[in-house]
Formats: structure tokens, sequence, C-alpha cells
């Protein structure tokens, strides 16, 4: 049956659950399909007998036949369903422990606000891109800063809905080492479909590793083209929306693209990070992404795209 539900893997899918929220999720669907089918076959087998029994029927024991198999069969499935679908609804809303990892997830049109608490009590900020330690419970803190949206990972846990001016909690526990995808699942205007984020699920040292050196400034540019490029950046007035540690930290309307080389994708999670797809964004965002509040840099030219691209993709 496993090998079957591979069939239907990716970084999106509900059948093969990398999360204790979703195997929980996934149990509870399996006991609703099987209830569903129980009630189904009854009434199939009712239907049957009653096309090859066409001659007049025992009265007392159609009564029986339709009261037990049309009244009391399905009443008594269906409360069997509605335990098992109310009693999972404790542990999927308990709020992880409060030594657990936080995170701190800002939703907007049409990107995700990511913020670690680093191991010295300072927020670290990323954007589009979640990593977490396998088999460690992590507590979302979730908040919407315009209209509402919902916070969905299909693979580790069920979708919340993130409204504004409430902050909502959503814990879970990553059972399973991979790249997964995550998606906003509440209409939320022209480029709903665009927002999407990338999740990594890692082994705590390497997780560990990885939050510190997200934690530091960016490094200057290795090149003589990275160097233009950051001259270009400042020039064109990019740290006015965006912050790059070391560099400035004046853009809060933007994502941090700190280290926004080491990213696996940019744009919130709808194209792969390389050189050629930044200098694309750069210069084609809205074409690329409708209605999205960065401004269209394709007056720049060329040589000066390109540079950009390239300091953006150093930073590591």
């Amino acid at each position: 049956m496993t090998t079957i539900f591979k069939l239907f893997a990716g970084p999106y899918s509900t059948l093969v659950p990398a999360g204790n929220s979703a195997q929980t999720i996934l149990n509870l669907f399996w006991w609703m399909v099987g209830g569903a089918f129980f009630i189904w076959l009854l009434f199939v087998c009712i239907l049957f007998y009653a096309l090859i029994r066409p001659h007049p029927h025992n009265a007392r024991r159609t009564a029986i036949l339709i009261i037990g198999g049309g009244v009391i069969f399905p009443i008594v499935v269906l409360v069997v369903l509605l335990y098992f679908s109310i009693t999972p609804l404790p542990g999927l809303l308990k709020p992880a422990p409060k030594e657990s990892l936080m995170v701190e997830v800002s939703a907007a049109q049409w990107w995700w606000r990511i913020n670690y608490l680093g191991p010295n009590g300072k927020k670290i900020e990323l954007a589009n891109e979640i990593r977490l330690p396998l088999n460690e419970p992590v507590q979302f803190n979730l908040k919407s800063v315009d209209v509402i949206h919902s916070f969905w990972i299909p693979s580790l846990s069920g979708k919340i809905d993130i409204i504004p001016g409430r902050e909502t909690m959503l814990s879970l526990t990553p059972t399973k080492v991979g790249i997964f995808g995550g998606v906003c699942a509440e209409f939320c205007g022209i480029s709903h479909s665009l927002m999407k984020l990338k999740v990594v699920i890692m082994e705590k040292e390497k997780f560990v590793k990885w939050l510190e050196a997200q934690e530091a400034p960016a490094k200057p540019p290795a090149s003589v083209s990275a160097n233009s490029g950051l001259k270009s950046f400042m020039a064109n007035g990019c740290l006015a929306c965006h912050s790059v540690r070391g560099v400035g930290n004046f853009g809060v309307l933007g994502p941090d693209l700190t280290h926004v080389g080491s990213r696996l994708s940019i744009g919130a999670g709808i194209l792969p990070n390389t050189e050629t797809t930044l200098h694309s964004w750069i210069s084609r965002t809205h074409k690329i992404k409708p209605g999205v509040n960065m401004p269209t840099f394709d007056m720049l030219p060329e040589e000066e795209l390109q540079n950009i691209a390239v300091w953006l993709k150093g930073l590591l």
C-alpha cells in the first residue's frame, strides 16, 4: 500500500506525510474513506438484493433490512467516524513545548516574511523559505499584514487561516528529511497562485550550522562584477525596500536579502534561484508576478542588471 502511495509523492503530497500532524490527518482521511466505503457497500448490497428478488418480499424481513441497513448501520458508522474525527483535535491544536524552536511567519501579498529566534535571542529574518530540524517540535506564530491568507505545508500539517489583526499558532514535528512545498491556500489577490514557499527538513546538526550562518552579515563582493552589482543595487535605491545586513538595514517593505543566494528559489517559490532568473526577476518583475509591489528595473543597462544578479547570487 505504501508503495502505491509513493506514486503520488511530491513536494505537495498529503498521502506521504513527513510530519506528525500530517500523519494524524492522513489517518483520519482513511477512517473517513473506510466509513464511506462500508456505507456505500451496504446500499449496493441492498440494491442488488432488491433487483434479484423481483417477487413480493417478506414485509418483516424487508423492514429489518431497511431499518437496520438504511438507518441503524449508517448512524453507527457516522458516530464512529465522529469519534475518530474529534479525538485527534486536541493533539493538532496543542502548542509546542516552551523550549521548542519558534518561527514567526508574516504573510503579505504575495510573499512570506520569516523570522527565527537565534541562539542569542536575536531575530534572524529570511523570506519565502523555511528550514526545520528533524524530529524537533516547532511553534509557528502566524500573522498577516494585509488580507486573509492561509498557511499550508501539505506534507507536514493541515492548513490554517491567517487573519489580519490576529496571531495564529500552529505546531508540528517534522519526521522526514527532504524538501517540501508550502502555499497560501486562501485566495488573496491576483497573484495568489504565485505565493509559495520552500520547506527544507534537515538533520539537527546541519540545521544549527545553517541557522548560525544565516545570522551572520553578508560577505563582501567576491568579484569585480559582484562589486559593481552592489554599487548598482545601492545607487538605484533598492535599500529603500530591502535590507542586507552588513550593507544596509534600511528597507522593511520587501524581503531581507542578506543570504538570498543560498535560497532554493526566488519570487516566493516560483523560480529557481540562479543568476538568470534573478536577472529576469529584476527586469521583468510584473510580467512574472502581476500586481507585485516591487518596481520593474527594465530601464537599467543589461550589464548593470547582470552585475546585480551576480552580486545577489553571491550572497550565500
